[in-house]
Order: structure tokens, then sequence, then C-alpha cells
């Protein structure tokens, strides 16, 4: 097995290093990538040393059998030939490919199959956002027909990649001494703060990662499911919480849904309030699942529920599901 990480010196590629060896991944041969800046740079992999190399137009992936891309989408659709040539699977976590109908998009707890039909040799990671949510809803799906989804999200700094933390770090810094705050990653200031604008704003008045959670989930669910969402920028350091109403087509109890998130992949059921339990960030970040509580009836709709639930951005919402992606493809093709 023959592994190639586009991107490895971000924040999503340094996570696929730690999921590649805390999940004993099959690899044989793994090359690295990043851009001029990042060439030459070392990084351990499994107590072996790895030299970054540039990036560039040639035949540096033949033999190859997966990739995993996380350079920004301008990469992706500049480099997806080079990858893909030789047949190699493109696993790529940028926004680059993920409505284009010819390339699945997959959470695989929700829609593990569809990574199957590839034929440009490409397999899209969704939004951050989206595959928390997804992973949750999956339960409530199987139990009766999600008709409409709102969703309000709370992401961290985490999001906007390494950058943005250090950022958020320093800010935090500089106010309790004091001193300015340097802004450069966000739109304002994010410590102390909260940001509602996440991407850039389209001519609906949403963001572009709102309509991200309208147009993917709908992809990876094969749903006609209606989704609006408010993405906001919180200041704290990984992992996204987000609080979401369901509307399905039959009531369900809050006690079937509590089942039913008890028993689904992926989900830690953490709903005790009179205890004060329920998911944070906090507790959340570098863990696995998506964590789900705060499960209530939505007074406001008799088919409605509202639940919340937490996930770490960088593992669960990207290099995690990515490498889950590729799990599948290799224990598929050894039936």
């Amino acid at each position: 097995m023959k592994v190639a990480i586009v991107g490895v010196s971000g924040a999503v590629g340094q996570e696929f290093l730690k999921v590649l060896a805390e999940r004993q991944f099959p690899i044989d041969e793994l090359l690295l990538f990043g851009s001029a800046r990042s060439a030459g740079t070392e990084y351990e992999f499994r107590g072996k040393k790895y030299i970054v190399k540039e990036l560039q137009h040639g035949d540096d992936f033949k033999g190859v059998n997966i990739a995993f891309t996380s350079a920004g989408a301008s990469i992706s659709k500049e480099f997806a030939a080079d990858v893909t040539k030789f047949g190699a699977i493109m696993i790529d976590n940028s926004s680059a490919f993920r409505m284009d109908t010819d390339v699945p998009l997959v959470v695989p707890e929700v829609n593990a199959s569809d990574a199957k039909m590839c034929p440009r040799g490409i397999i899209a990671n969704p939004n951050c956002t989206t595959i928390q949510m997804v992973v949750a809803l999956k339960a409530i799906e199987d139990i009766s027909h999600i008709k409409r989804v709102h969703v309000s999200t709370y992401q961290a700094a985490s999001g906007a990649g390494a950058a943005a933390m250090d950022e958020l770090e320093e800010q935090y810094r500089q106010v309790l001494n004091g001193e300015p705050a340097t802004v450069n990653k966000f739109a304002y200031q994010l410590a102390y703060n909260l940001i509602p604008h996440i991407d850039v704003f389209t001519e609906n008045g949403y963001t572009k990662e709102e309509m991200k959670m309208y147009h993917e989930t709908r992809k990876i669910m094969h749903s006609d499911v209606e989704v609006s969402a408010t993405c906001v920028r919180v200041p704290s350091l990984r992992a996204h919480s987000e609080n979401v109403w369901v509307e399905t087509e039959k009531p369900i109890s809050v006690e079937a849904a509590r089942e039913a998130f008890a028993a689904a992949d992926g989900v830690i059921l953490q709903d005790n309030p009179a205890n004060k339990e329920y998911p944070m960030p906090l507790f959340v970040s570098g863990k696995d699942p998506v964590f789900v509580g705060r499960i209530r009836k939505d007074l406001a709709n008799p088919n409605g529920l509202t639940f919340w639930c937490v996930s770490d951005q960088i593992k669960k919402g990207a290099a995690l599901n990515a490498v889950q992606i590729a799990e599948y493809l290799i224990k598929d093709s050894k039936k």
C-alpha cells in the first residue's frame, strides 16, 4: 500500500499523520507533498523520518494507491490529473469536487457504498459542519424521513486552519496585556467575540459555508431534505458545535431518538441534563465520534426534535472521515 499526503504541513495534513498512525492504517510506502515553502520539512511517522517534497506536475504519484489531499480547492483542481492518472484514488478534503455529479461525497457512517462509484478516481470529503450533522441525522432518518433541518453552528478557530488557531491564542494574550489584537484570519477579532460570518456571502444572503450544508446534506443522504443554516465562528480552539432542529414526517419521541443515537454508528450519546452531562468542545477535542445531547421535543412543531452535537472539526470533520473512506475501500476490495 503506497499512500501520499498532499498538504501535509497544514492542520489537516498533520492530523492525517496522527490518524493513520492511531488506526494502524496499512502503509508500505509514504509520500509527503507540500508547497515550495514547506518542501524539505521533515516529519516523523511510525518511527521513521520523511521529507516533504514540493508538489509539481509530473509522475510523482506513479504507484500510489491512495492520496489524501488537503491543500485547498485550487491546488486540488490543478493537480487532480497528476494524482489520478496512474490509478490512485484521490480522497480530497477541499470543496473542489463536492458537488460534481461524477464525484461521490462520502461520510462512511451514512453512505459508504457511494465511494465505490468514482469514475474519475476522486472521492470528496464533505465540509466539516456537514459531516458531523449527517452522522447524527442518519439515526433520525432511519426512524422517519427528515423533511426539514434548521441548524446553527458554533465553529471553532480550527475550521480556518492552524494559523487561525495561533491567531486566536495570540489575540487572547494581546487583549489581556492591553495590546491591540492582531486580525488576519477573520473578519474581526475573535477573542471574546462571536462572528456570524464564515466564508463569503452569496446573493441570497447566506454564506457559502451555509449553502454547503444545504447542498451537501442532500447529496450525502440522497434526500429532498430542506436545510437552513446559520454558521457562526466562536472563540474556541477546536471542535465544532451545532444546535439542530429537525422536522420529520412522523413524530418521534425523545426516548426513541435517544435509543437511535445510542445505537448509531459513530455517535456517542451524552444526554443527562440533570447531572449537567452534555457535549462540549473542550472535552470533545481530539476524539473520534460525534457527541449528541440536549435532545428535546420542539415546542413549536409536533413533528420536531432538537438536539446539540459536537465533534472535532480537524479529526472527524476532516482527516478521520477521509481515512475511514480509505478503510472502507480496502475492506470492500477484499470481499
